[in-house]
């Protein structure tokens, strides 16, 4: 059985510790730990600053849930939800 974390917004997380980017709820906020995916998304992603340690914010989703826009790096971009579920984070009250 899966486990879902206690931080709040936080949909559902598969492991108690980390969680992946799409499945934060609007507000919450991260440490990316690992960018996963193949060659071509992954270096598109690290090049937009999802990088180890970088710290990154749910702002809001569109009325549908796709795209999330997110806050990383004093900037904003938005991802489809397919692309985020490659990023994992450590939700910000665990990464304290």
């Amino acid at each position: 059985m899966q486990k879902v974390c206690d931080v709040p917004g936080c949909n559902y997380c598969g492991t108690p510790e980390t969680c992946r980017l799409n499945q934060l709820g609007v507000g919450c906020c991260g440490a990316v730990v690992a960018v996963e995916g193949d060659g071509e998304l992954r270096r598109r992603l690290l090049e937009m600053g999802f990088c180890n340690g970088a710290a990154v914010e749910v702002v809001r989703r569109a009325p549908l849930g796709d795209p999330i826009e997110f806050r990383l790096r004093g900037y904003c971009l938005s991802l489809r939800e397919e692309q985020a579920r490659h990023v994992r984070i450590v939700p910000e009250a665990q990464a304290k």
